[in-house]
């Protein structure tokens, strides 16, 4: 009786948490299950790591759902509650919710969905797994049908063909991030790499370019960069001119490699500027695109001069190099300058310095409820990158949908310590006090007679 009970709780329990039941077509999977329904499998899986209390795995779960009725019989759809279960998500190395991983032909080196959230994204995605797969099985290279012994290697229209010749100008003279992989024809990990290469090639186009060189003609090249054995994969960082490279250590599969390449690109990039907000256009173009805007209210300048100014956006420069691979906007400005701004975001009663952040997109923000100070910030900004804010998003007050506050044009900080306006002295030495007061005797002696 009473492990009856006690069993009906648990599982009264696990309905209320989950977001997925028996009566959906997506697989529960957790570590008594996983390594038999999906490594030892010879199916294709899509499997989803989530944790109950992520907000954008709440907002995942309908698709997920649809995803997995569309793909029934066809591509297994799993999810992971990797909160419950940490030692799978550690497993495979998810850091994040939701993390989304694509178990195909190599069940034990799995790689990173990066397409949309929309249940059509997903079976779109399974489809294209599924033909890899089907080409692989065929020999072929590629989605387009290729043979697999050509001799260029590029297995795709957005891998470049590199040589001997045009290596200098097309790699080492770029201000673009390369990764290049050196191959030889007859190589059968080449072969395998080509249709992973091709997808990672055209996911990563426009960040980082990725090239193959036929090693076995362009000796030259080979030689250069001491290459033994095939594949061997080498980055060159945006800008290096002295042809130095870096190795590759990532997986073979295009989500590793897609993932390597954008966290070297990432790491490349320089921080944001911190920007003061002297006109619309300023809050326009670092606030409307961007995921969040970080708005920081500095004390007037008589109130914190040109040294402790400078020491809060120094702070704050320091935060935009931590996050900078969320692409968030980074602005500043001085208390009083922008009523409206403040006012939409009700920061009149926390005094300053304040700081919001601005979801332009959802017309929404959250204030920084701690002290403004690194300590503070840093766990104001912690919370905006893992989604778990401890106060809810509220609506921008007094902006319609889709706008941004409206901000007055004004005149930059020059960079200078704030000054009294100084009122100009009145000068009383002319004046005598002495003969006034005389004159008013005389006129008060002659009222009287």
């Amino acid at each position: 009786m009473f492990s009856s009970a006690v069993l009906f709780a648990f599982a009264l329990v696990a309905s209320v948490n989950g977001f997925y039941s028996s009566n959906d077509d997506v697989v529960q999977l957790d570590p008594s299950n996983f390594d038999r329904l999906v490594v030892q499998s010879s199916d294709l899986w899509i499997v989803e790591f989530y944790a109950p209390w992520c907000g954008h795995c709440q907002s995942l779960t309908p698709e997920w759902k649809r995803a997995a009725t569309a793909l029934k019989g066809i591509v297994k759809i799993g999810a992971v509650d990797a909160d419950n279960h940490k030692s799978l998500g550690q497993q495979y190395g998810v850091s994040g919710f939701p993390t989304i991983k694509i178990f195909g032909t190599n069940k034990r080196s799995p790689s990173n969905y990066q397409g949309g959230r929309t249940a059509d994204a997903i079976v779109q995605e399974a489809l294209s797994q599924l033909r890899t797969i089907v080409n692989e099985r065929l020999g072929k290279r590629g989605g387009s049908g290729s043979s697999g012994g050509g001799s260029s290697g590029n297995g795709g229209k957005d891998a470049v063909e590199l040589t001997d010749s045009n290596f200098q100008s097309t790699v080492l003279d770029s201000e673009e991030p390369w990764l290049v992989e050196f191959m030889a024809p007859w190589c059968g990990h080449c072969k395998n790499l080509a249709p992973e290469w091709a997808r990672a090639a055209t996911e990563l186009k426009g960040k980082v370019n990725l090239g193959v060189v036929d090693a076995t003609v362009h000796t030259q090249l080979a030689q250069r960069y001491g290459i033994q054995g095939f594949p061997t994969i080498k980055f060159f960082p945006a800008g290096r001119k002295d042809g130095q490279a870096e190795d590759y250590n990532g997986g073979r599969s295009s989500g590793d490699i897609v993932a390597w390449a954008l966290d070297k690109h990432q790491a490349n990039i320089p921080p944001p500027e911190v920007i003061e907000i002297t006109d619309q256009a300023v809050l326009d173009s670092n606030c409307a695109e961007k995921q969040l805007c970080i708005i920081s209210f500095l004390p007037n300048i008589l109130d914190c001069q040109s040294a402790c100014r400078n020491k809060h956006i120094a702070m704050l420069k320091k935060f935009g190099e931590t996050y900078k691979r969320n692409g968030w906007g980074w602005l500043w400005v001085e208390a009083f300058r922008q009523p409206k701004l403040e006012e939409s975001v009700g920061i009149g009663g926390f005094g300053y310095p304040a700081q919001v952040a601005i979801n332009a997109r959802k017309g929404k923000y959250v204030v920084l409820k701690g002290s403004f100070s690194e300590s503070g910030i840093s766990a104001f900004l912690k919370e905006l990158s893992t989604g778990r804010l401890t106060s809810p998003l509220v609506p921008l007050s007094g902006v319609a949908d889709g706008k941004l506050p409206t901000v007055e044009t004004s005149e930059p900080w020059d960079g200078k310590d704030g000054k009294l306006e100084v009122v100009e002295d009145i000068d009383l030495s002319d004046v005598n006090l002495d003969d006034d007061e005389d004159d008013l005797n005389a006129k008060k002696k002659k009222v009287d007679l």
